[in-house]
């Protein structure tokens, strides 16, 4: 196998544990205190973050799209082809669920809320659709992961 085809591999995985990572910082570290946000703090704890997380994660979901669509070429006929299909699905799923129900939850945050009510309705939506989020992140990062242990087993 080509050194530049494992590098591609790699930052795959890179950009997998990124998703990871944060997905499961949100989990474990923010979510804990988001009954802490309140219509008057909300947005400095949370729109600017989001806004420049989307941004980023454009970005590097459309290059895992590149990277998957090369594992699946560079894998073919090999017994953990299923990986980059895992991981490409995972990225699709991921995306559509954000373009329909996480991003317009973003937007109406931007917008600025005013009621208590509204803003714990929002928060608790939005932290259930990220969860799944984060499960499916969570596949791909292990679908790469065993790609990698495999290939540091085997030496391929």
């Amino acid at each position: 196998m080509s050194t530049l085809l494992v590098a591609s591999y790699m930052l795959l995985f890179a950009c997998t544990s990124m998703y990871f990572g944060t997905g499961w910082s949100l989990v474990l570290f923010s979510f804990p205190t988001a009954d802490q946000l309140t219509p008057d703090n909300y947005y400095s704890h949370f729109v600017p973050q989001v806004e420049a997380a989307t941004r980023f994660f454009t970005y590097m979901t459309n290059l895992m799209i590149i990277l998957a669509i090369v594992m699946i070429v560079g894998e073919w006929g090999e017994p953990l082809m299923w990986v980059p299909w895992v991981v490409l699905a995972g990225i699709v799923a991921a995306t559509i669920l954000t373009i329909v129900a996480i991003l317009p939850l973003n937007r109406r945050m931007k917008e600025g809320i005013t009621d208590t009510a509204e803003l714990g309705s929002i928060l608790k939506r939005w932290m259930s659709l990220n969860r799944i989020r984060v499960a499916i992140w969570t596949i791909q990062w292990l679908a790469m992961a065993i790609w990698f242990v495999s290939f540091a087993t085997e030496g391929r």
